[in-house]
C-alpha cells in the first residue's frame, strides 16, 4: 500500500538509503534536512521523481505537513559533528522530538525514532539489551548527545502512554557504508580515507576497545521492520551487529582491503570514550525476524570502492583501490 512517508534527517547518510528503500517501493517521500551534515547529493538519484520531495527545515520548529508515517532521524550523529554546537545537538534531540511527536499525534500516525547505542554509555553488562538502563555521563562531552537522545526516548514513551502515539524507538549501534561523510571522525570512515591516502591511520587508545559494526542496507531493513511491526510496543529495540571486533582489527582489516601502505599512529582515548559496545539483538530476531546479512568484509569493501571513487572525483591523491582479498569480501567473516 503506498504511503506518505516523511523522513526527518534525510539527506544524511543513514537517511538518505532509508529514502532510496522507500522510493524503490513506491512510496511518496519527503526529506526534511537542515543540511547541517545532510548532503543534498545523498538524494540527486531522487530530484527528478514525482514521488519524492526534498525540502530545507530544522526539526527545532514545528513543521505542517499531511504525511501517513515518519522516520524522524534528525541529529549529528558522529561526535566531530554533535560537538561542534553541543546545545543545538540537544536541542535537535529533545525540541525535534517534541515537534516531530506533536505532529505525529495531530495526524493519528506512526512515528520511528532513531534512538543510539551511546545511550548505553560506557557500559558494565555486555552484550548490551534493551533494559540495560546504561552507564553515562551527564556533564562530559559526549552528553549533549547520549543525554538527548536518552531524553528524546523518554518523551516518546510518555507521548504513547499519555496520547496513545503509536511509536517505534530503534537503539542504533555502530553503522557503516557508503554516504558516510568523510570527515566525520567515524572510526571506518577515518580508517578507510586515511588507507586510500596512504596516511598514518589515527587509532586512539590501545586498540583493544570493541565495536560492532552493521552494514547501512542491514540496519535501513531493521528500521523498516520495526516501523511496520503490529501492535503496541512496550520498548526500545537494538538493531545492530552482534559480531564484536576491536577497533585494531578494524584499522589492520583495511589496511589489508585497500593494499595501503599506511602505518597505525596511536592517539590518547578521548574522553568518555566506550570501551564495549555490542548489542543484544534477542528482542530483534524475535519480534522483526531480522538479523544482518551483510559481512563485514563485504561491507567495507563496498565502503571503500565508494571512497575511492569520492576522493578520485574531488581531485584527491588516492591509492588505486581493487579488492585486495576478495575471498574475504564474499566468506564475510
Amino acid at each position: 500500500m503506498k504511503k506518505r512517508i516523511l523522513v526527518t534527517g534525510g539527506a544524511g547518510f543513514v537517511g538518505s538509503h532509508l529514502c532510496d528503500r522507500l522510493v524503490a517501493q513506491g512510496h511518496d517521500v519527503l526529506a526534511v534536512d537542515n543540511f547541517y551534515t545532510g548532503d543534498r547529493s545523498n538524494l540527486a538519484q531522487h530530484l527528478s521523481n514525482p514521488r519524492f520531495e526534498v525540502m530545507r527545515h530544522d526539526v527545532t520548529f514545528p513543521l505542517y505537513v499531511e504525511v501517513d508515517e515518519i522516520y524522524n532521524l534528525a541529529c549529528p550523529a558522529s561526535p566531530i559533528h554533535y560537538q561542534r554546537d553541543p546545545v543545538q545537538t540537544t536541542k535537535t534531540s529533545v525540541i525535534g522530538a517534541i515537534n516531530m511527536l506533536g505532529l505525529a499525534k495531530r495526524l493519528g500516525i506512526p512515528i520511528l525514532q532513531a534512538s543510539t547505542s551511546e545511550i548505553y554509555g560506557d557500559p558494565d553488562v555486555h552484550p548490551q539489551p534493551e533494559d540495560y538502563r546504561g552507564l553515562v555521563s551527564v556533564s562530559g562531552p559526549r552528553a549533549c548527545y547520549d543525554e538527548g537522545k536518552r531524553c528524546a526516548e523518554t518523551l516518546f514513551f510518555d507521548y504513547q502512554r499519555r496520547h496513545h502515539v503509536p511509536i517505534r524507538v530503534a537503539r542504533i549501534f555502530n553503522t557503516y557504508g557508503p554516504r558516510m561523510n568523510r570527515d566525520d571522525g567515524r572510526v571506518v570512515s577515518n580508517f578507510v580515507v586515511q588507507a586510500l591516502r596512504g596516511e598514518p591511520i589515527t587509532l586512539y587508545g590501545d586498540g583493544r576497545q570493541t565495536r560492532a559494526f552493521c552494514f547501512v542496507d542491514d540496519l535501513v531493513e531493521g528500521l523498516m521492520r520495526l516501523m511496520n511491526v503490529e501492535g503496541t510496543l512496550d520498548g526500545a529495540v537494538n538493531l545492530g551487529n552482534p559480531t564484536e571486533v576491536t577497533i585494531a582489527e578494524i584499522a589492520h582489516r583495511i589496511i589489508a582491503l585497500t593494499g595501503s601502505r599506511s602505518e597505525i599512529v596511536y592517539r590518547p582515548l578521548p574522553q568518555d570514550d566506550p570501551r564495549q559496545r555490542c548489542p543484544d539483538i534477542t528482542r530483534a530476531k524475535a519480534m522483526l525476524h531480522w538479523t544482518p546479512k551483510v559481512g563485514l568484509d563485504e561491507g567495507l569493501t563496498r565502503t571503500i570502492a565508494y571512497f575511492e571513487a569520492l576522493l578520485s572525483a574531488s581531485g584527491s591523491s588516492v591509492t588505486p583501490f581493487e579488492p585486495a582479498l576478495p575471498e574475504l569480501a564474499k566468506t564475510g567473516s
